[in-house]
């Protein structure tokens, strides 16, 4: 994208208002094509729309029910990143099969319709997108429609940021990100790490206009830079995801201590062990969280025992002894609990 592309005019932002309530098999591009009538838009060259996660899932019927979103959560997930006890219940961060890592992988129960079960995301977001702009040519045909875009949104908390936001869930015909590396700066000075997440970007402008509870899941948004909107075989929102080596939060920091010790998150073991809770918790459940944590595994005669000069672990076998000892301390510093002394000594 070049520099004069980059400095366009202003961008808008238009609600379309009046889509009625999605169900099952309802056909999305004609229901947005009839949007567009009523507000009086047509749909020109460069032109994106940005689509809440919400009707496609609607529409394509990808429900659970509200007793079983637990086990939903789990089965929407590829693997758990972190997780906490909190007054709701057990709260889970996962790589979601949608693509994204995010809170209780995307399900949702806010703005489900009528019957109040459970949203699903789809499985494959930026099929979902390419599959609603064929809806959407289908819908005009047989009027031709100019190049356009369309962004499938939802929304998710941030690590080290309060509150949420919208960002691309997935992706047709959009560059959803510009690469300025190799660039200048209006300094001079050469850009090494820069590049820009597009359809992020639009997907978070998109909601200012769509809001919570507006009832509006569809916005057009027009006035972007020459190269936003290209090819509908162009890479998706799934290309944002950072997995691999690029990934450097694969777990939360507990989480890690706690998988390396043989309990993974989101696993039985997890819950035997005893999940840490969102909330304070004294110091006397986290000591018996991590005495567990250090014992599971172990052997059924091997004892953790407190006392006044820390705790002592007592087993019959000095290697298991010492064995104990090293997971024991690992396990009191997910704890935040390594100022306690360990020491062992034989069982009696």
């Amino acid at each position: 994208m070049t520099d004069s592309a980059r400095r366009s005019g202003a961008v808008s932002i238009h609600p379309l208002h009046g889509i009625p309530e999605v169900t099952a098999g309802d056909d999305l591009g004609a229901l947005i094509h009839d949007a567009l009538v009523r507000a009086g838009l047509t749909l020109t060259e460069g032109d994106v729309l940005a689509v809440s996660s919400k009707v496609i899932s609607k529409s394509e019927g990808l429900r659970a029910s509200e007793d079983g979103r637990a086990e939903a959560v789990l089965a929407q997930s590829r693997r758990v990143v972190a997780e906490r006890r909190t007054p709701a219940g057990t709260t889970r961060i996962v790589e979601a099969l949608a693509g994204p890592v995010m809170a209780g992988a995307g399900i949702d129960g806010s703005n489900t319709g009528p019957d109040g079960a459970l949203l699903l995301l789809p499985h494959d977001p930026d099929l979902a997108a390419r599959q609603l702009y064929a809806s959407l040519l289908s819908a005009h045909a047989p009027q031709p429609l100019p190049r356009f875009g369309i962004v499938v949104t939802d929304t998710a908390g941030r690590p080290w940021r309060a509150g949420q936001t919208d960002f691309a869930l997935g992706a047709c015909s959009v560059a959803v990100v510009e690469d300025l590396r190799g660039g200048s700066d209006s300094d001079g000075r050469e850009l090494a790490v820069t590049t820009r997440a597009v359809a992020d970007e639009i997907a978070a402008a998109a909601d200012l206009v769509k809001g919570k509870s507006a009832a509006v899941p569809v916005a057009l948004i027009r006035g972007l830079p020459d190269g936003t909107v290209t090819e509908p075989g162009a890479a998706g929102a799934r290309s944002l995801v950072r997995t691999g080596p690029g990934d450097w939060f694969a777990l939360g920091s507990a989480e890690a201590v706690r998988s390396a010790l043989g309990v993974a998150p989101g696993s039985a073991a997890a819950d035997e062990v005893g999940i840490p809770s969102a909330l304070d918790e004294t110091s006397a459940e986290r000591l018996a969280r991590a005495i567990r944590l250090a014992l599971h595994g172990e052997s059924p005669a091997a004892q953790v025992r407190p006392t006044e000069a820390g705790l002592v672990v007592e087993a019959d076998d000095p290697f298991v002894a010492g064995r104990l000892c090293a997971r024991l301390e690992v396990a009191l510093a997910s704890e935040s609990l390594d100022e306690l002394v360990v020491t062992s000594q034989p069982l009696p």
